[in-house]
C-alpha cells in the first residue's frame, strides 16, 4: 500500500504561493492554495474593461530573470519587447536616450543628448560591463548602500542622476530618492543589460494564469478568506477548517504578521503608486518605449503606450496609455491634474484622452533599503514566502515560493 500524499495549505494565490504549490506538487505533495480575492495573481493581475486589458499598475517582466525565465514558459507568454532605451522629458523638451549596445545606430544621438555628460555616457558602458561580469553571489556581497550613493561614488554627475536614474529607477523601485539597496540596483541593471523589459501579449495576468494552469482545478480556492492558522490547520471566515501537514503563508508581510504574530521580523515600509489608464485615438509615442519625466516637480513619473507593444491590450483603433504617479495621492482631481501635465508634454489632445481606470496601490512594493533584515522563512511551525523574503520583484516572488517548497520537502522524512 502506498503512503497517502502529504497535504500543504498555502495561504495566498500570488506568484510566490502558486510557485510554491507547483513545486510541491512536482515533489508529490498535495497542495491547496486559498486566496481571499476573486482571482489569483496577488499584485500581478489584469482587469478587462471596454475591450482594454488593464494591469494593476504598470509592471514589466525582465526576460533575463534567471529563475522566473526558467519556471515560466516564455514562448507561451508571447512576450512583447520594449525598445531598449527611454524618452526623457525635461523642461519642455524630449530627449532620446537609447541603449547603444543594442541600438548602435543611436550612438551619436545618445552621446550628444543633454542628459548627463559625455563622461556619464562612458560610465554607463563601464557599469554595464561591470554588472554583466558580476555573479549573483558577487552582487549579494557588494558593500550595501543606497543606489544614490553608489551612483555618486561610481562617478555619475548630479545631472545624470537627476535626469535619468531618478525617473528611470523611480519607475522600478517606486521611489525617486534612490534609497533602495544598490544590490537590487546592480541586479536589475544586469537584467536590463542581458535581456529586455517585456509585457506578455495578454497582460501580466498571463504569468499567474500559467502557473495556476499547472495545478488541478481543485487545488485553488478563491474567495476563501483565512481568519486563523496553526502549523497544521487553516480556518476560513466561513468556519470551515482545512487540515494539513504543512501551512505556508504566501501573503504580503502585513497579513503574515497578523496571522502569525512575530513572524515578519522588523516592520516593512511599502512603496506606493497610482496607475492611471487612458484611451486615446492614437498613440502619442508611436513606438514601444518608456517615456520618463525628469522635471523635479513633476507629478507623472513615466508614460508608455501599451498598445504599441501589444495590440491585444486595446480594441481596434484605440491606444492604451499607461501613466505612473509615485506615492499616495488624493483621488479627487488627480486625473485632471495628470492630463494637464501630459498636455504640456504631448499637446492639447492629451486633455481629450478618456480616463479608463485609476488604481491607487498603497502596497505596491515592499521597500528594500540597504542592509535590511531578511524576513523569517519559518516561525512557530509555519513556512513563509513572498517577495519580501527575497528581492521585491517577480523574480523574487517566484524564487521565494520555490525555495519554500524545497525547504518543506527537505524536512519530509
Amino acid at each position: 500500500m502506498t503512503n497517502p500524499r502529504k497535504k500543504a495549505v498555502i495561504v495566498g494565490g500570488g506568484l510566490a504561493g502558486l510557485a510554491c504549490a507547483w513545486r510541491l506538487q512536482e515533489m508529490d505533495w498535495e497542495p491547496l492554495v486559498v486566496e481571499s480575492s476573486e482571482t489569483i495573481g496577488g499584485r500581478v493581475r489584469t482587469d478587462e474593461q471596454d475591450g482594454f486589458l488593464l494591469d494593476h499598475g504598470f509592471q514589466v517582466f525582465l526576460s533575463a530573470y534567471p529563475v522566473a525565465s526558467e519556471v515560466v514558459d516564455l514562448e507561451a507568454l508571447a512576450l512583447q519587447r520594449f525598445r531598449p532605451g527611454a524618452l526623457v522629458h525635461r523642461q519642455g523638451r524630449t530627449h532620446r536616450m537609447m541603449d547603444v549596445f543594442r541600438c548602435p545606430q543611436h550612438l551619436l544621438g545618445t552621446a550628444w543628448q543633454p542628459i548627463g555628460t559625455l563622461r556619464d555616457k562612458w560610465l554607463v558602458g563601464k557599469l554595464r560591463r561591470k554588472a554583466l561580469r558580476m555573479s549573483e553571489e558577487e552582487i549579494a556581497e557588494t558593500k550595501d548602500q543606497t543606489t544614490e550613493r553608489y551612483l555618486r561614488e561610481f562617478g555619475f554627475s548630479e545631472g545624470m542622476i537627476a535626469s535619468f536614474f531618478r525617473p528611470f529607477y523611480g519607475g522600478i523601485f517606486l521611489e525617486r530618492a534612490l534609497e533602495t539597496s544598490c544590490r537590487l540596483f546592480l541586479f536589475t541593471f544586469k537584467m536590463f543589460a542581458k535581456g529586455y523589459a517585456t509585457l506578455p501579449a495578454d497582460g501580466m495576468r498571463a504569468i499567474p494564469r500559467q502557473l495556476a494552469a499547472r495545478l488541478p482545478s481543485e487545488a485553488i480556492r478563491c474567495e476563501a478568506t483565512v481568519t486563523s492558522v496553526s502549523p497544521n490547520k487553516v480556518t476560513l471566515a466561513s468556519g470551515e477548517s482545512l487540515e494539513a501537514d504543512v501551512v505556508v503563508l504566501a501573503t504580503d508581510v502585513d497579513t503574515a504578521r497578523r496571522l502569525v504574530p512575530g513572524s515578519g521580523g522588523s516592520a516593512v515600509q511599502w512603496r506606493s503608486v497610482v496607475g492611471l489608464y487612458f484611451s486615446a485615438d492614437q498613440s502619442p509615442l508611436k513606438e514601444a518605449i518608456i517615456a520618463l519625466n525628469a522635471d523635479a516637480d513633476a507629478l507623472v513619473n513615466n508614460v508608455c503606450v501599451l498598445s504599441d507593444l501589444s495590440p491585444n491590450v486595446a480594441p481596434p483603433g484605440k491606444a492604451l496609455v499607461s501613466v505612473s504617479v509615485l506615492g499616495r495621492h488624493e483621488e479627487e482631481g488627480l486625473e485632471a491634474r495628470v492630463q494637464k501635465e501630459l498636455a504640456r508634454w504631448f499637446g492639447p489632445e492629451a486633455r481629450q484622452w478618456r480616463p479608463l481606470r485609476t488604481y491607487h496601490i498603497p502596497k505596491a512594493l515592499p521597500a528594500q533599503p540597504p542592509n535590511r533584515t531578511r524576513a523569517l522563512r519559518t516561525h512557530a511551525g509555519h513556512y513563509f514566502c513572498g517577495d519580501y523574503c527575497e528581492t521585491a520583484s517577480i523574480e523574487g516572488a517566484i524564487r521565494s515560493g520555490l525555495q519554500c517548497a524545497e525547504a518543506i520537502a527537505s524536512k519530509d522524512p
